[in-house]
This record gives structure tokens, sequence and C-alpha cells, in this order.
């Protein structure tokens, strides 16, 4: 099985694996690794004892987010037609903007092909082509922020054992997804759009709260006291969506064995630590190689790393500052 099979499996639901094959460059640096371990463990500890946590990524893309979706309250509030409509469909400058999911979502209820979706749809499909899919949800979805800022809530209710996270299989997302595509396809009634928090929140912030906001907090009070994020990881199509489309992205975040000391903090902060089992001693294929086409490009994980093994990288292109 390829590297980028495995990957795309993964994202469905697939426990990730121990590569089959290890370039020798790889083989290489984890031979010299373990051939020196106490200089490897001086090393470790130097890096740990003098790296102060960054929040450069997380705080750039809380902006363009918060910035995002100001743009659209903005438009609607002053007239000023720029960004309208929400993040279901929407308009910039004159350019329609349909989200992939939505209009998925809305040709299955009616049952063919509409042109004008297909149209609206084609910007927002190079968009996030380029981006990398699932950084849609990180950068852009305001449920994702606000579900960020719960989620430490929930850690440190965790943290002081007042609640248990329990955890679901992360297949689950992929048997809804096939469920609400079944679901319009059947009623011919778009029902995930009705619940989702995405669109809610979209909505509620442009033209005005309304009673759907009270399902987005039962959600939220659901991930607070039983499942750590678990729309997010469980259950919302979103994600897999853009995360099908972004597959091919040539902006990722790449990881480069030589430089990690597998201390394993990345993968507590990550929404989605699968992306990064390569991460973990001797699952790393190649000396630096691509996250899976799951990565949010959230950049927790970049801003954690105390090294520098885990970057923002345009394929065949230096890393991005």
């Amino acid at each position: 099985m390829s590297r980028f099979t495995g990957q795309f499996m993964e994202m469905l639901g697939a426990a990730p694996k121990k590569p089959d094959n290890i370039s020798a460059k790889a083989q290489q640096i984890m031979f010299l690794k373990y051939e020196d371990k106490d200089r490897f463990i001086k090393e470790k500890l130097h890096a740990r004892a003098h790296h102060e946590t960054s929040h450069k990524w997380r705080n750039r893309r809380w902006a363009v987010l918060i910035a995002t979706n100001l743009l659209f309250v903005l438009s609607f509030w002053l007239d000023i037609q720029i960004l309208e409509g929400a993040l279901t469909a929407s308009r910039f400058v004159g350019f329609h903007l349909i989200d992939l999911n939505s209009a998925l979502q809305v040709m299955l209820a009616h049952k063919h092909v509409i042109v004008n979706l297909f149209i609206g749809t084609f910007t927002v499909f190079i968009l996030w082509v380029l981006l990398g899919g699932r950084s849609f949800c990180s950068w852009v979805c305001p449920y994702h922020l606000v579900a960020e800022w719960t989620e430490a809530l929930h850690l440190k209710l965790v943290d002081k054992k007042m609640v248990t996270d329990h955890q679901f299989h992360r297949g689950a997302r992929t048997v809804f997804w096939v469920l609400f595509g079944l679901m319009a396809l059947v009623t011919g009634y778009t029902v995930f759009e009705t619940i989702s928090p995405t669109g809610i929140l979209s909505r509620a912030l442009i033209y005005g709260p309304g009673l759907a906001l009270g399902w987005v907090l039962l959600l939220l009070l659901f991930e607070v006291f039983w499942s750590r994020r678990a729309w997010c990881r469980y259950i919302c199509p979103i994600g897999l969506t853009y995360g099908v489309v972004g597959a091919i992205s040539p902006l990722r975040v790449s990881y480069h064995v030589e430089h990690c000391f597998h201390e394993g903090d990345c993968r507590k902060v990550c929404l989605v630590p699968h992306v990064l089992d390569v991460t973990i001693k001797g699952r790393a294929s190649d000396e630096t190689q691509g996250l899976g086409p799951d990565c949010t490009r959230c950049g927790l994980c970049v801003d954690t790393c105390p090294t520098g093994a885990l970057r923002f990288e345009v394929k065949g292109l230096s890393k991005l500052l």
C-alpha cells in the first residue's frame, strides 16, 4: 500500500500502520539516534528546557478566521457588498462562492447536477486544493474556534478527574458522511445544513441569533463534559469533503525525522493526532514527508515542536516563515 493510499484510508477511519518500506536515509537517521543514545537524550532534554511554546500560527489562524467572519458581518450591516451571504453560499466582490459540502447536499436533494451550483463551487474547489482541504476547518469555520476555546475547559476538567474523555471510532465520520448524503437523496431535504453548527453560527453572526443556537450550545456542552471535540472528530462531513479535495495540495505540514525527539507533545495538542503517528519512533517511511490529508493545518503542532521537526512548507519549496 502506498503512503498516500494509507493516509487516505486513515482519513476515512482506518488505524495508522507501520510503513511497509522505510527509505535508506530514514533508517540511517534512526540508526544514528540509537547508536549515540546518550547524546540524543542530552539534546532532547536541552531542547525541551530551552523551548517556549510559540503561538505564532495559532494567532495568525485566529486572526484570519475572525477577520473572515467579521467581513461577512460588516458587509451585511454596512451594506458594502464585499462578502455577501454566509459560509454555506456567498459572493465575494461578484464571484459566487459555494461550500463544496453544501453544494453536494443540495444536488443530492434535487437529484441532479445544478449548473449554477457547479460554477459556484469551482473557485472554492481551486482555493482549497491550493491551501489544503481541511484548512477550512481551522482557518475559516466559526464552530472550530468556539470548540477550540471550550476544549481548554474540557482538558482542565479531565486533568482534575472531574470528567472522562470518551472516544469513538474515527470511522463514524465516514458513516455520517454517507448517512447525511442518503438522507438528502431520500428526503429531498438538506438535513445536514439544518443542524450544521458551522452554518448556524455563520448565519447567527450575520443576521442575528436564533433558537438554533441552542443546538450549538448542546454540542459544546457534550464536548466539554463527555467527548473532546466530538463534532469535528466524529460527525462533521465538511472536514471529510475538504480533506478529499485538499489531498493533493502543495501546502502541507511536513515532518523531518532527523530533528525529531519523539517526545509526543505535538500529538497531545492535535485535533487529529493520527496524522502525527509518523512522529512515533520507527513510523517514518522517509526522512521528510507531509502529514496526511486529514491534517487541518492549524499549526498547533508546529508551534509546540521544540526543534522545528514540523514545519509549514510548500511542496518543492522552502519552509514558510
